[in-house]
């Protein structure tokens, strides 16, 4: 018998057995119902950034139908979107996000309104609040609480559970974002002011935050903390020697909150950007827009992350089944190989 012909009858006898009839079942599968927010061109991205058509072929397969000879096409479906897999929905559940009035937190406060949860957002500019709840409110039917809030006033942050209202009390997501860096100095020349400014919101601020919404977590058996770090706080620079120490205190900080709640069902998770292009350095240069651009010039395909791709990511930890737990994610824009390493035109 030739080589044809013998293949040509295992593959017939697979296709006859059970297993065969799974893969058959399987590979023509219809694609899922596709939701409108599949669809949705994120905001605020520039046109660089947008996805181009593609000119590839499609990768679209063909599979035998069990009992006929008519070919099935699968079509695959979008990203994220699985038969296979099912990931947690959160729609319904309370998300706090700090920091909420611009960059990752405005970000991740979209994101979760897209996908149905209450928010709370909170900040010291409470007017952007105010805009960007109108703006979740008519854009997805989001119910929005705002607060204005100081993370570094610790008395606020602690009587803030018991201070929102009914319907936005259970908390069961926290998004510890708020925070920043403040100059380049060396440890030399370190400004003490910038230095208590630091330490107070990066950690303080991240230590109560949790401290406060924690515990009602624990009690009604669902919570997940996100806290974001920094490529800072796995690789330490010169020039950055507070802002360092503080993202590291945040991921020591993650690491032993784990252990402390590994008895519950509560997760937390510390997210470690690197170069994304936020109010970020526009804050760290002290509005300096000249210092604040040059950081991310000319930085190859594609340019720094933006906040919406770290939302992603939080997303995306979020939404893992119960038995998942994410602990620590470091991204970088594909340019990026450390803090210091940056491909540029």
């Amino acid at each position: 018998m030739s080589l044809l012909a013998r293949t040509s009858r295992a593959a017939f006898s697979f296709l006859g057995s059970s297993q065969g009839t799974r893969a058959l079942r399987l590979a023509s599968t219809a694609a899922p119902p596709r939701g409108h927010h599949l669809h949705t061109a994120p905001r605020h991205l520039p046109a660089s950034h947008l996805a181009r058509p593609s000119t590839a072929p499609s990768f679209a397969t063909r599979a035998m139908s069990s009992g006929n000879d008519q070919a099935t096409t699968h079509v695959p479906p979008a990203p994220g979107v699985s038969k296979l897999y099912a990931a947690e929905p959160v729609a319904g559940r309370c998300a706090l996000i700090t920091g909420a009035s611009s960059g990752i937190g405005q970000a991740t406060a979209e994101r979760l309104a897209e996908l149905g949860c209450r928010l709370v957002v909170a900040a010291r500019r409470k007017d952007r609040l105010d805009a960007l709840a109108t703006r979740l409110a008519n854009d997805f039917g989001a119910k929005v609480h705002c607060v204005a809030l100081d993370v570094t006033d610790v008395d606020a942050v602690m009587s803030l559970p018991s201070a929102l209202p009914a319907e936005f009390a259970d908390v069961s997501i926290l998004v510890n974002n708020a925070g920043g860096a403040l100059g380049t100095a060396k440890c030399t020349e370190n400004n003490m002011d910038d230095v208590a400014t630091m330490l107070d919101a990066n950690v303080k601020g991240v230590v109560a935050c949790t401290r406060a919404f924690s515990p009602g977590m624990v009690e009604r058996g669902c919570g997940h903390v996100v806290n974001i770090s920094s490529i800072a706080g796995v690789e330490w620079y010169g020039g950055g020697s507070v802002y360092c120490a503080t993202k590291a205190a945040i991921n020591a900080f993650t690491y032993a909150s784990r252990k402390d709640l590994h008895d519950t069902p509560c997760k937390i998770t510390s997210v470690s950007p690197g170069f994304v292009n936020t109010e970020f350095a526009t804050v760290r240069f002290k509005g300096d827009k000249g210092k604040a651009d040059n950081v991310y010039a000319g930085m190859k395909y594609g340019g720094p992350l933006l906040a919406e791709d770290i939302a992603d990511n939080i997303v995306y930890a979020l939404t893992r089944p119960g038995r998942v737990q994410v602990c620590d994610m470091l991204v970088y824009p594909t340019c990026q190989a450390s803090a210091r390493d940056i491909a540029r035109e």
